[in-house]
């Protein structure tokens, strides 16, 4: 006899039950196993593009960070030059001006205006002709006391400085908006 007949039908159908829910379990783990390797793959290829435009973000981002970083050198050049040349004409007039003040304190130099001979209310009648000890022919002159002309002297040094400044906080203001 046959060991199938022996069986009764219900364990033989418990036992074809078991099998073929074994059967389904063993393609249920294949399609997990598929599903898997092809998740994981539409994954890990998801995970490099994403990588790679970050990688281009951060190289964009950087180039972009190293032309303001060159536009921001370059204009504190053009600055620190523009300070040269700003600093240098004050330096130069401050020494004129200190050269001048020199030159009236020791004599050296006179300052003189020009009168009005023909402003008859001024009440001073001078001249216009020159006398023996003069070489300006034809104009009246008076001189002004050293004391006067060396503060007039201060004022003009003090308004050529502020000029200077100016300037320079124009060209200061200049070039900062080209730049923007």
């Amino acid at each position: 006899m046959r060991l199938i007949e022996l069986i009764p039908a219900q364990i033989r159908l418990l036992v074809a039950g078991l099998a073929l829910v074994a059967l389904l379990g063993g393609v249920a783990v294949v399609v997990w196993t598929v599903q898997d390797w092809r998740y994981g793959g539409q994954l890990e290829q998801q995970a490099r593009l994403q990588a790679e435009s970050l990688n281009q973000v951060t190289l964009a981002a950087a180039a972009r960070q190293r032309e303001e970083q060159d536009k921001r050198l370059a204009l504190e050049q053009q600055l620190q030059a523009s300070d040269q040349t700003h600093y240098r004409a004050l330096s130069d007039a401050q020494r004129d001006q200190g050269r001048l003040r020199d030159r009236l304190a020791t004599a050296d130099l006179r300052l003189s205006v020009l009168l009005d001979a023909s402003d008859s209310s001024s009440g001073c009648a001078v001249p216009a002709t020159t006398t023996a000890g003069g070489v300006v022919y034809g104009v009246a002159r008076a001189r002004l006391d050293p004391a006067h002309a060396q503060r007039i002297i201060g004022i003009t040094n003090d308004g050529d400085q502020g000029l200077i400044a100016l300037a320079a906080c124009q060209a200061y203001a200049r070039k900062v908006s080209t730049q923007k």
